[in-house]
């Protein structure tokens, strides 16, 4: 009996070992809060190709803020530990991330090993063309200390939004986070899920056609929605939009923007 019972015991543990064992995005989403506090700095060069700019690669001292949102990663996001490798001679592991619906942008970041923050970053769309990517070349001796926060969610955001575009269909998995006013008129709405954003702007006038943009006019008002999703997404999300209206979104918007 006693020997049964030390059995017992001794499988309860490993069963509650491997219950407390940290996930691939647990080790990911603890990097990223520390990026929040520590971040490399050196020589990094960043390419965008989306969207498309003259000169896409330039030179920079650190990578660029990605908006992450750590509960909506969580909730949108596949995330696999990809192994080790190296990025400006340090050891780091790469993070591979795969939506788990829709067509938005799949990612993988590179994590170092002894600082746990970001050394790169690459941003890609559902058919692998690299939309942008990020990367340390060098790195100084040691990570600078920041101060990063992730904005709060507006409270009643969602619904102000459905008033303001009755029929608006969000694509899978994004969700309204921020609103801003526009120097050149109307409101722009920030969409994300996790990782990807998506600008939803209202606006007096229309935007240029171009694949990751998608508008139609409703009523006096001209609806865009703009990012790395497949056109045919993009299209569907404003495809039923009744009514627009910005009125209902005044008492969230921040400051606005110089951009048109």
């Amino acid at each position: 009996m006693r020997r049964d019972a030390l059995l017992g015991t001794g499988l309860l543990l490993a069963a509650l070992g491997g219950a407390a064992h940290a996930t691939d995005t647990d080790d990911l989403l603890a990097a990223l809060k520390r990026a929040r506090t520590l971040a490399a700095r050196g020589q990094a060069e960043v390419t965008v190709l989306f969207p498309p700019r003259a000169v896409p690669t330039r030179a920079a001292n650190a990578l660029p803020v990605v908006a992450v949102r750590p509960a909506l990663l969580l909730k949108n996001f596949a995330v696999v530990n990809a192994g080790p490798q190296s990025v400006a001679g340090r050891d780091a592991v790469r993070f591979d991330l795969t939506p788990k619906v829709g067509g938005a942008g799949h990612w993988s970041l590179w994590v170092d090993r002894a600082w746990n923050v970001p050394l790169a970053f690459e941003e890609r769309r559902a058919d692998g063309a690299v939309v942008r990517r990020a990367a340390f070349l060098k790195v100084n001796a040691a990570p600078a200390k920041v101060a990063a926060a992730v904005p709060a969610v507006p409270e009643g955001l969602r619904g102000a939004l459905g008033r303001a575009l009755p029929g608006l269909s969000l694509p899978a998995g994004f969700t309204p986070v921020g609103v801003r006013a526009r120097v050149a008129g109307g409101v722009e709405v920030t969409l994300s899920d996790g990782l990807n954003v998506l600008a939803l702007v209202l606006a007096p006038q229309d935007v240029r056609g171009a694949p990751g943009v998608a508008s139609r006019r409703v009523g006096k008002v001209f609806v865009w929605l703009v990012g790395n999703l497949p056109d045919a997404e993009l299209r569907a999300a404003l495809a039923g939009v009744r009514r627009a209206s910005a009125d209902t979104l005044g008492t969230f918007a921040g400051p606005g923007d110089s951009n048109p």
